[in-house]
């Protein structure tokens, strides 16, 4: 593809089936994702959630790039306030030797989870990520033998030792990660599948104020969309409404599975429910490949992004290999005409 497609998996957990299940799903998802000319393919970290099966992408990464031989796989992302720079580089470091010049390291900085199981994860001393950018830094210095000099930690030296080393993304779905990216001159992910609003503004602002390093001469960024593509707009405004249910699950707080289409359809909304799912469309990109192919590439042109990245929830495995070969057949079709 002359466009480079990504996807973004959260290893959904559909009502009716196990975390394992979930997880087997990824791995044949990125097969297919492979098949069909997608050029990255994300694990994301989340905990303690009944809907998303994956608290540990480092360890899906190595599975995920295992059963694969050409996409690139990584995180989308890490979540840096839980870790030591050192550990996570030395991680990666690890992942790059097994999988040379296939691994992305993205980074986040939301907590993933409630507030208790944010606690939990840090035997009761969460930080927040008030130390994002100096980790960053730590990081990128780890992974690339560049501590500057004065560094209490300039001796230590993350192995395994190569010649090439991940990708570092920050991911974010507000001002902050992107004008850190650009200060320290790394790759920038934006998520409108989180915030819908302000995001060609953040994207410009990255670009104009980017700072080269030797990581990047210049900026690169992609923007991550949810999408719901199937043959018809009727069949994909079908699918929608499981990705509406869950959406009003986690206004609730409600810690339950994606629901299926008839659990959806059985359920019975308010007034105010309905105009709440109503205002949350804004963050799906859904309908018949032509119309999901020509919404995205006007949200790649709005972001003035290098790459699409798309992440697709729907209320069963099969509509979601779906939608996912039907974006890569809509976007390959375009470009051989």
């Amino acid at each position: 593809m002359r466009v480079r497609l990504g996807v973004l998996d959260q290893s959904p957990v559909i009502s009716g089936h196990s975390p394992a299940n979930a997880i087997a799903e990824t791995v044949s998802l990125a097969r297919l994702a492979e098949e069909l000319g997608y050029h990255r393919y994300w694990l994301a970290e989340h905990h303690a959630i009944a809907a998303l099966a994956d608290p540990c992408p480092e360890i899906l990464v190595c599975r995920v790039a295992s059963a694969t031989s050409r996409i690139r796989v990584g995180t989308g992302g890490v979540l840096l306030p839980y870790y030591s720079p050192l550990k996570i580089a030395e991680t990666f470091r690890m992942l790059e030797a097994l999988f040379p010049g296939r691994i992305d390291l993205g980074l986040g900085r939301a907590p993933g989870g409630d507030p208790r199981t944010a606690l939990a994860l840090m035997d009761g001393r969460f930080e927040g990520a008030d130390r994002v950018p100096q980790q960053v830094q730590d990081l990128v210095g780890f992974l690339d033998r560049a501590l500057p000099a004065g560094h209490p930690f300039a001796e230590v030296k993350a192995q395994p030792a190569g010649d090439t080393a991940p990708e570092v993304w920050l991911l974010g779905s507000s001002d902050y990660s992107g004008a850190l990216a650009a200060q320290l001159g790394l790759r920038f992910a934006f998520a409108h599948f989180i915030s819908a609003h302000g995001g060609s503004a953040v994207a410009r602002a990255y670009r104009e104020q980017f700072q080269p390093s030797a990581r990047e001469p210049r900026s690169w960024s992609l923007v991550c969309v949810f999408v719901i593509c199937a043959k018809t707009r009727d069949e994909a405004e079908r699918l929608a409404t499981s990705i509406d249910l869950r959406r009003l699950h986690m206004a609730r707080g409600i810690d339950a599975p994606v629901p299926t289409y008839e659990e959806a359809r059985a359920y019975r909304y308010s007034p105010q429910e309905r105009a709440y799912i109503e205002q949350q469309r804004a963050r799906l990109v859904h309908g018949d490949p032509g119309e999901v192919r020509d919404k995205l590439m006007e949200l790649k042109e709005g972001f003035s992004a290098d790459e699409l990245m798309v992440i697709t929830i729907t209320g069963d495995y099969e509509s979601r290999r779906t939608s996912y070969r039907l974006v890569a057949e809509a976007f390959a079709a375009s470009q051989d005409v």
